[in-house]
């Protein structure tokens, strides 16, 4: 579906940090793009400092977007698979109330089991709708081979790393959570996209309905 046709964007992150990770950049784009787009930012667990931090990161990313919903969740980390009743009984809310055109979440192959959860019920809950699945790098060396790719410009992927360094400070002591990572990230989707920024998000989406409408031959 082109940019231009978005209207409704459903976010889902296990944790405070995930959607920015994932597809800060994307989204930093579609808001550039698309002045009338209506996001929902759903945060499943944040617990103690991080949902301030999440809600402040939101309020960041969607600086621009005018119709906007951001709700924190306190579900208990690591342990979403026990919660699984609770979160399926959210998601379903949130469907009774919002028609997403793109909802973005974890990757069914994310070797976190609170990811898995969330993009196992997600599935469950939205199955006619266009999911695209973002990754996040972790030890677990997790990362597969998407086959959606949104180029995007230094400046966009530049921005986007300086709100999650600014944001996340809990996260700051993780050997992981550098600039360097996530420029990297940037640098090898947009090699395997062709970007011609050299910089990409990558995602995976197991569904892709094309609806052709044939017009008669006169």
């Amino acid at each position: 579906m082109p940019f231009g046709l978005v209207r409704r964007v459903l976010c889902l992150g296990a944790h405070s940090d995930d959607i920015e990770i994932g597809a800060g950049g994307t989204l930093l784009h579609l808001t550039a793009q698309i002045p009338d787009v209506e996001i929902w930012w759903l945060v499943f667990s944040a617990p103690g400092p991080r949902a301030e931090e999440a809600g402040r990161s939101a309020e960041d990313f969607l600086a621009s977007v005018a119709r906007k919903h951001v709700r924190i969740g306190a579900f208990r980390e690591s342990y979403f698979p026990s919660e699984w009743p609770s979160i399926k009984d959210w998601l379903e809310e949130v469907k009774a109330k919002f028609d997403p055109n793109i909802v973005f979440t974890h990757s069914r192959d994310d070797r976190h089991q609170d990811h898995r959860v969330l993009s196992d019920l997600a599935w469950n809950t939205f199955r006619n709708h266009l999911i695209l699945e973002y990754e996040v790098l972790k030890y677990d060396g997790d990362l597969g081979c998407p086959n959606v790719f949104v180029p995007l410009s230094e400046q966009l992927c530049t921005r986007k790393i300086e709100l999650l360094l600014k944001h996340f400070k809990t996260q700051s002591t993780k050997h992981w959570f550098t600039s360097d990572t996530f420029e990297a990230m940037h640098r090898i989707r947009g090699v395997e996209s062709a970007s011609s920024t050299g910089r990409a998000e990558a995602f995976y989406c197991r569904k892709l309905v094309l609806d052709m409408q044939l017009q008669k031959r006169m």
